[in-house]
C-alpha cells in the first residue's frame, strides 16, 4: 500500500534539493521557494497550472496571489472546499518576470507531476491554461482530441491512467480531463470570469 504523505515527501524532499534546472539556480539566487503542491493527498480533483507566480515562489504556495482568488472564488462558486482538492503545477519553479516555461523545463519538472497524479489518484483532472492542457492531453492518450483551448474548455475526456513504475499490472484507473482557462484570464476579463463560472459548474456534475 502506498503511503500517498510519505511519496509526496520524497518529491518535495527531491525538487527543494533539484540542480539540473536553471530556474532551481534562480530560486536560490532570489532566495524563494518551489512550489510543490498543496491540498488533500486522497482528493478526487486535481488541478494544474503551469507555473508559480512571485506571490507562490515568495510563499511556497500554489495559487496564492491574484489568481488564487479567482480560483478559491470559482471553487466556493460550487461549494467545493480547497482543502478538499489538490493543487500543483507542471513547472516546479518559478520563470523570470512569469514568462511562459520552456519546453525543456517542463521535461525536467513533469515526472514529478507525473508522480503526483500516480500517487493521489484522482477521479478528475482540471487543468488550468494551455500548457497543462497541452501536456496532460498528450500524456494520457487524448491527443487526437486536443484542440485549442478556446474550442475544448469545460469539456470532459475520458481515459485511462496505467499504474506508474514498480507498480503492479493492472493498477491503471479511468479518470476524466477538463481542460479549464488559467484564471488569470479572468482577472481582466469579466467574460472569462462568466465563462470559468460556468466551466466549474461541469466540474460539480463530475463529483
Amino acid at each position: 500500500m502506498v503511503d500517498a504523505d510519505e511519496e509526496l515527501k520524497k518529491i518535495k524532499d527531491e525538487i527543494v534539493s533539484l540542480k539540473a534546472s536553471p530556474l532551481c539556480l534562480e530560486r536560490i539566487k532570489n532566495k524563494v521557494f518551489p512550489v510543490i503542491g498543496e491540498g488533500n493527498h486522497k482528493a478526487e480533483i486535481i488541478f494544474i497550472g503551469e507555473a508559480p507566480g512571485e506571490n507562490e515562489a515568495k510563499s511556497g504556495r500554489p495559487f496564492c496571489g491574484r489568481s488564487g482568488k479567482l480560483l478559491d472564488e470559482f471553487l466556493a462558486s460550487i461549494n467545493i472546499p480547497r482543502e478538499s482538492v489538490y493543487i500543483t503545477n507542471i513547472v516546479k519553479d518559478r520563470p523570470p518576470k512569469n514568462r511562459d516555461p520552456l519546453p525543456e523545463e517542463i521535461e525536467i519538472y513533469a515526472p514529478f507531476l507525473d508522480r503526483q497524479i500516480e500517487i493521489i489518484k484522482p477521479k478528475i483532472i482540471a487543468t488550468l491554461g494551455r500548457f497543462s492542457m497541452q501536456y496532460i492531453m498528450n500524456r494520457y492518450g487524448l491527443s487526437s482530441e486536443l484542440g485549442p483551448i478556446s474550442e475544448i474548455h469545460g469539456k470532459v475526456f475520458e481515459t485511462t491512467i496505467e499504474g506508474g513504475e514498480g507498480l503492479p499490472a493492472g493498477s491503471g484507473w479511468r479518470v476524466k480531463v477538463v481542460p479549464l482557462y488559467h484564471p488569470a484570464v479572468a482577472i481582466y476579463n469579466q467574460h472569462s470570469k462568466v465563462t470559468l463560472m460556468e466551466d466549474f459548474k461541469v466540474l460539480k456534475t463530475l463529483i
